[in-house]
């Protein structure tokens, strides 16, 4: 697969570096235990799979809250989709005070599924 470049005309992903002092994430699977079926069912949402394109492409910071996404729907929803992400090993989540800031974990994904994030990366929403 083509190096992630944008002089390539591919998308470019952002994998900006960790600060210091972060919050412990929340409750994730191991990168041993991350599995491609369980991947793949979360990356079949739609919502899910656009949440994970704009991390990957449009990361102003290194993690993001949910209000960051603009995406109108009610916040129990945006809770289960940010949930299975993490718990698909996609993302990792820390609460800072009262809200979850969300990452996808890059080199994680890299080492099990190499080639998958630029996949992502290079999937065209459908025009809404």
């Amino acid at each position: 697969m083509t190096p992630r470049t944008a002089e390539n005309g591919r998308p470019a992903i952002k994998a900006l570096p960790e600060p210091p002092d972060l919050p412990p994430p929340l409750p994730e699977p191991a990168v041993a235990d991350i599995r491609l079926e369980t991947v793949l069912a979360a990356l079949s949402d739609p919502l899910r799979l656009r949440i994970v394109r704009k991390l990957l492409l449009e990361s102003e910071k290194f993690d993001h809250t949910c209000g960051w996404f603009g995406l109108d729907r009610p916040k129990s929803s945006l809770t289960h989709h940010f949930k299975a992400l993490r718990e698909a090993g996609i993302t990792r989540q820390r609460q800072y005070g009262l809200e979850r800031r969300s990452h996808v974990r890059i080199a994680d994904l890299d080492a099990r599924f190499p080639g998958l994030l630029d996949l992502v990366a290079d999937w065209t929403p459908p025009e809404r």
